[in-house]
């Protein structure tokens, strides 16, 4: 039965981000397959606050379940959850209750006005993302590593809120915050209206920033993982940097195209970044585990 859930979470892994999947498919098992669980709860969680009708639970739902995870059935999520938490006992339940905050907090705050709102919500929502996979990916801890894995999940939110303004927008979310905006001079209703200037560009590119500057902090100590976890997370990164490269190739229209990395040019990442790691790992075995 373990095996069948597993693989219904790495269905889902597969189908709701390819980056993911991909960056973290060399990883040896079981750290791959905890991976898949983590992020297949994550996605239940955020399905539950933006597709309510689509979603099996609400987020309540997912609350009260995930408090009681040893009597919750019905889905192959807690059987899943069950398994990850045994194999990785060092995994708290803490950042996956902040998670699930943080995703309420979407439903009755929608509007941002600072960048020191929004890096908390960024916290919540995917920074706890970094704590779950911390656990998994290596054997060890510290404030400095937590620092790091949390920094990389904020900086892969900002991404996601840099490709999906238009979409956001449709479920009249702004997560851009009004401080930037007002430093460029772009106003409100320019950004209701999909207007495409140069101040709209000069509000994506502070944001870009921002979020190259927690994906350096967050790769900061990353010879400290193990070599086949500091690849994964490398790719990550690397991977959601490559949307902030196709957003600026698309002109900076977030309104009317959604930007996403080109196979091709994964692939050339995943090449460069293993070249660094090839001697490591041995080239044909990692190689091979990524296919």
């Amino acid at each position: 039965m373990i095996e069948r859930v597993l693989q219904q979470c790495e269905e889902m892994i597969k189908q709701g981000s390819s980056s993911f999947y991909k960056a973290f498919a060399g990883l040896p098992s079981p750290r791959r397959e905890a991976v898949h669980v983590i992020y297949a709860f994550c996605r239940l969680i955020d399905d539950s606050v933006d597709e309510p009708d689509k979603s099996p639970y609400s987020i309540h739902e997912l609350r009260e379940h995930f408090l009681h995870l040893e009597q919750a059935e019905g889905h192959f999520i807690w059987p899943a959850i069950r398994w990850l938490f045994r194999s990785y006992p060092q995994l708290k339940k803490e950042p996956f209750l902040l998670q699930m905050e943080g995703q309420l907090k979407d439903l009755v705050f929608t509007h941002y006005d600072t960048l020191e709102q929004l890096e908390s919500y960024c916290y919540l929502v995917a920074g706890t993302v970094g704590e779950m996979l911390l656990p998994v990916l290596r054997d060890d801890g510290g404030d400095g590593v937590r620092a790091s894995g949390i920094a990389l999940g904020i900086g892969m939110q900002f991404v996601n809120i840099i490709r999906d303004v238009g979409e956001d927008l449709e479920r009249r979310r702004r997560y851009i915050p009004l401080e930037v905006m007002e430093r460029h001079r772009y106003s409100e209703k320019e950004l209701t209206q999909g207007v495409v200037n140069d101040r709209f560009i000069a509000v994506l590119q502070e944001l870009r920033e921002v979020a190259l500057g927690w994906f350096q902090k967050g790769l900061e100590n990353i010879e400290t993982y193990p070599p086949a976890s500091g690849l994964a997370v490398e790719l990550a990164a690397a991977y959601y940097a490559g949307i902030l490269d196709s957003v600026a190739a698309g002109g900076y229209d977030v309104f009317r195209r959604r930007a996403y990395v080109s196979d091709e040019s994964k692939l050339l990442i995943f090449q460069r970044t293993l070249a660094r790691y090839a001697l490591i790992l041995g080239e044909q075995e990692t190689a091979a585990g990524f296919r």
